[in-house]
């Protein structure tokens, strides 16, 4: 049995075991509110380079590794996955490399990778100036650079407590973390995952806010792949579905994880 006690994780509830992933600058406690919404057994581990959870070297297939082995150090051997933007990705790997461990998948905000390696040089290339400008600027400039960016635009609507526990969240980071987690996990360093998409058995759930339209896109191209899979849009909603429309995607997630019949579309 591997160790895997410097992984934070924070578990909550009874029933149904579910896997909380979250994204890039978050930690477990990103889905507490969602887990407390949903009757289930919710697993929420700070992922490598996030919150208490430090590792200096990881990859996104190793994440998944660690991830399973956390599970079944838990026996609990399938369980459902959601997982967020940085977390989908995760989520995906994990259920192409442990497909009978995945009983349900639901995808917010999230990509396959990268279609070709010209394109993930590129991008390999554009983290790994962010991971150096987290280390040289420090976590406060770089969350000032990063709630700016376009792809969060829509966040600035929100109420100015749940902007604040974001922006909390985002400050709690560490810069060698952070910079791990880019040059480690990055779009960039991943594989691409779109010549897989096939093998995927199990229910499967895309939800992205229509104002995202990167996304809105990259989800519209998945479904073509998928075999069990719906997908639903969030009207007026951005990247975080989960954030700018926290109780509706509460709701349509617990449908999906426990309506039997709604899982076979």
């Amino acid at each position: 049995m591997n160790d895997f006690s410097f992984y934070r994780i924070e578990k909550k509830g009874e029933g149904e075991p579910v896997l909380f992933l979250h994204g890039f600058t978050g930690t477990g406690d990103t889905w507490k509110e969602i887990a407390s919404s949903i009757p289930c057994h919710a697993v929420m581990p700070d992922l490598a380079g996030h919150g208490r959870t430090l590792s200096a070297t990881f990859n996104l297939e190793a994440e998944a590794k660690a991830m399973k082995q956390i599970m079944d150090d838990a026996e609990i051997l399938s369980f459902h996955v959601v997982g967020y933007s940085m977390g989908g990705r995760l989520a995906l790997a994990l259920a192409i490399l442990y497909p009978t461990s995945v009983r349900s998948l639901v995808l917010e905000s999230a990509s396959p990778g990268l279609d070709t390696e010209a394109e993930r040089e590129l991008r390999r290339q554009s983290d790994e100036k962010l991971a150096q400008k987290i280390e040289q600027d420090g976590i406060e400039a770089f969350v000032d650079l990063w709630e700016n960016i376009p792809m969060f635009e829509t966040q600035k609507s929100l109420s100015a407590p749940i902007r604040e526990s974001m922006r909390r969240e985002r400050l709690s980071q560490s810069k060698s973390g952070l910079a791990s987690s880019l040059r480690g996990m990055g779009t960039g360093a991943q594989k691409s995952y779109w010549n897989r998409l096939h093998d995927l058995t199990m229910p499967v759930l895309l939800l992205t806010g229509t104002l995202d339209q990167k996304f809105t896109n990259i989800a519209r191209r998945m479904k073509t792949s998928i075999p069990n899979c719906k997908w639903i849009e969030f009207d007026g909603a951005g990247h975080a579905v989960h954030v700018e429309q926290r109780e509706k995607f509460g709701t349509i997630v617990k449908t999906f994880l426990f309506d039997i019949k709604g899982r076979q579309f």
